[in-house]
C-alpha cells in the first residue's frame, strides 16, 4: 500500500472514531462524556472496536485505562505511548482529549497499513477520568495509573452531578476501586520510553497565527486560591465618610487592578504568564445599594512555565495583602493555595516533532500549554514527554469546539513522523 493511500486510511478510521463518539454522547448543546460513566464508557468501547480492527493487543487495567499495543520489533525494550483521555466536561466539545486517542489510532493504524513496525512496542492508551469537573482531582486516571492518588481516594472523592463516591461509579462500570486502595500501579516508568499526547489547543493562539499545528513547549504550572476573602466592615453608603471606611470591595478591586499590572510587567519582561479572576463577589444575602460592601470573595488561578515566575507572584500576593490592611484597613484572607509544579516537555522530543513539521512542509510553532494534561503526569514520573496541540477555534470545553479535519491531519503527519523519529 502507498504512503498516500495507508494515511487516508488511517484518516478516515480517526474520523470515524470522533464521529461515533460524537453521535453517542450528543447532549445538547454539545456532548457528555462523564468520567467513569457512559459516554466515557461509549468513547472507549469505540476505540477498543476500532484498535480490534487494526489487530492491535488490547489490555485493560483494573481501573479502566485502556492500552492498544502495536507490537514492536524488540519487546523487551520500554514502550512508546500515544493517547489522551475519553471523557468531557458537561455539554462539552467533542474533541478535547478525544482528538488524541483519534491520533493516536491513526498513527498505528498508518504503521499497520504499511506493514511497518517500530524497534519497541507502539502502544495508544485512552485514559481515564481526566477532567476535574466530575471528581476534584487532578488528572485522577493518569495518576491512578502510575499509583500516585492517595489510598482513601476511592472513598472520599464524589462525583460532582451523583453525588456518589469515586469507588461505587468504578464498580459500577467493572472496575476495581481496591486497586487504588492498595496502592498498586499499572503504569511503570522505566517501562515507558515516551509519551506524546496530541491535543486540540484550548485558546486562540493558532487561530490567531494561522498555523494548524503547534509544538508545545511545556504546561503551565500554577498557583490556585479558591477560598479568598477581602473582609472590612459593613457601612451607611451615606453615614460613613471615606476616613472611616473598611470598604473591602475597593481594597479587593485595588489588589485585582495591581495583579493586572504585576502581569504587564512580566509579559514586557519576557515571562510567561496569565492571571485569572474567575469568581468576584458580595454575599448576595448582604450586599445592597446602601451598604458599604464589608465583604468581598473571589478566586485566583496564576499560571506559568516558569516556577521563578510564579514564586515573584506568590510574594506579590502577601505584599498586596499587607498594602490592604495598611490602606484600608481590610484583611485579605487567600485561603488555601494549591501549588501544581510546570510541566516541561523533553527536548529531544520537541526536536523529533520540529523535525517531522519541516520534513512534511508544515508550519509550526513553539506554544505552551495552559491548560492541564495527564502529560504531567508522565513527565513527573521522568517520562520523556511532548504534546502537540492542533489548531481549534471557538476555544475549549463549550460545544464550540471547532477543530477541522484538515489541521488534524496536518498534526497527524507530525505525529507519524516525530513518533518514527523518538526511537
Amino acid at each position: 500500500m502507498t504512503i498516500a493511500a495507508a494515511e487516508a486510511r488511517a484518516l478516515d478510521l480517526a474520523a470515524g472514531f470522533l464521529d461515533a463518539i460524537r453521535d453517542g454522547s450528543l447532549d445538547a448543546p454539545g456532548v457528555t462524556r462523564a468520567s467513569y460513566g457512559a459516554g466515557e464508557r461509549l468513547a472507549h468501547a469505540r476505540a477498543r472496536e476500532a484498535a480490534e480492527g487494526l489487530g492491535l493487543e488490547i489490555r485493560v487495567d483494573p481501573i479502566g485505562t485502556l492500552s492498544m499495543t502495536l507490537p514492536g520489533t524488540d519487546r523487551s525494550l520500554p514502550a512508546g505511548i500515544i493517547g489522551s483521555h475519553a471523557d468531557s466536561v458537561p455539554h462539552g466539545g467533542n474533541f478535547d482529549g478525544a482528538a488524541g486517542v483519534a491520533m493516536g489510532l491513526a498513527v498505528a493504524a498508518r504503521l499497520r497499513h504499511l506493514d511497518r513496525r517500530l524497534d519497541r512496542d507502539l502502544t495508544v492508551l485512552a485514559i481515564r477520568a481526566e477532567e476535574m469537573v466530575w471528581f476534584p482531582a487532578n488528572y485522577l486516571g493518569s495518576r491512578a495509573a502510575f499509583g500516585l492518588l492517595p489510598r482513601e481516594a476511592p472513598d472520599t472523592l464524589r462525583r460532582a452531578d451523583s453525588g456518589r463516591s469515586l469507588a461505587e461509579h468504578m464498580a459500577e462500570e467493572g472496575f476495581d476501586p481496591d486497586f487504588i486502595r492498595q496502592g498498586r500501579a499499572s503504569l511503570d516508568a522505566a517501562r515507558i520510553a515516551w509519551f506524546l499526547e496530541p491535543h486540540i489547543e484550548q485558546g486562540p493562539v493558532l487561530v490567531e497565527a494561522g498555523l494548524p499545528a503547534g509544538i508545545v513547549t511545556g504546561i503551565r504550572g500554577s498557583l490556585r486560591h479558591r477560598n479568598c476573602r477581602a473582609i472590612g466592615q459593613d457601612a451607611h453608603a451615606g453615614g460613613a465618610p471615606r476616613r472611616n471606611r473598611r470598604d473591602a470591595v475597593i481594597a479587593a478591586a485595588r489588589l485585582v487592578a495591581g495583579l493586572d499590572d504585576l502581569w504587564t510587567a512580566e509579559e514586557a519582561a519576557g515571562a510567561d504568564l496569565v492571571c485569572t479572576i474567575g469568581e468576584f463577589c458580595t454575599d448576595a444575602t448582604r450586599h445592597a445599594p446602601t451598604r458599604v460592601p464589608g465583604e468581598v470573595r473571589f478566586t485566583l488561578d496564576i499560571r506559568s512555565e516558569d516556577v521563578a515566575t510564579l514564586a515573584r507572584a506568590e510574594a506579590w500576593l502577601a505584599q498586596a495583602a499587607t498594602e490592604a490592611q495598611a490602606r484600608n484597613g481590610v484583611a485579605i484572607d487567600y485561603g488555601p493555595a494549591l501549588h501544581v509544579p510546570p510541566a516541561l516537555m523533553d527536548p529531544r522530543l520537541r526536536a523529533a516533532l520540529g523535525a517531522a513539521a519541516a520534513e512534511a512542509g508544515i508550519p509550526t510553532m513553539p506554544i505552551a500549554s495552559g491548560g492541564g494534561h495527564d502529560c504531567a503526569t508522565f513527565a513527573g514520573q521522568g517520562v520523556p514527554s511532548a504534546m502537540l496541540f492542533i489548531r481549534n477555534d471557538g476555544g475549549s470545553h463549550n460545544p464550540a469546539e471547532a477543530m477541522e479535519m484538515d489541521d488534524f491531519a496536518a498534526a497527524f503527519r507530525i505525529a507519524a513522523g516525530a513518533v518514527e523519529r523518538f526511537g
